[in-house]
């Protein structure tokens, strides 16, 4: 089975631009972009067509064949709302989702409608703890 979702050399800024429905997604985008980059230290890279993620793993699924790379973090400032790639179940994460702040919650990933509704301090813990989860589990890359 072939991993559809692979990171491309498509520029994250014109992503953003192009891509964000309105000028409060593109902020947002942008400053997600800005506060991603300094805090993983991790350069942004597209992958796929929609999503912009920092740093890999390598992951082998327990369930099946499936195996490939993916962001150890990301996000994508879709239309509906902005999709956070950041929640991977790692210990202490489920309190941290009770301080995150006004946002729905997908199969792994979190929906905001905009920035200002969430905790940034607290996503920056999120986004360290699913760091640190994943390294330890699937190793540093």
């Amino acid at each position: 089975m072939t991993i559809k979702t692979t990171q491309t050399e498509a520029s994250v800024e014109d992503f953003i631009n192009d891509f964000a429905a309105t000028s409060q997604k593109k902020q947002d985008g942008f400053e997600l972009l800005k506060l991603m980059k300094e805090h993983t230290g991790y350069d942004p890279k597209m992958w796929g067509a929609s999503i912009i993620g920092f740093g890999l793993y390598h992951y082998k699924s327990d369930r099946s064949k499936q195996e490939g790379d993916w962001p150890l973090v990301g996000f994508s400032p879709r239309k509906a709302a902005i999709s956070l790639y950041v929640y991977s179940a790692a210990p202490g994460q489920e309190e941290l989702l009770k301080r995150l702040g006004k946002f729905t919650m997908g199969k792994g990933c979190i929906y905001v409608k905009k920035l200002e509704d969430i905790n940034t301090d607290v996503l920056k813990e999120m986004i360290s703890g699913t760091i640190d989860f994943l390294e330890a589990k699937w190793g540093k890359q």
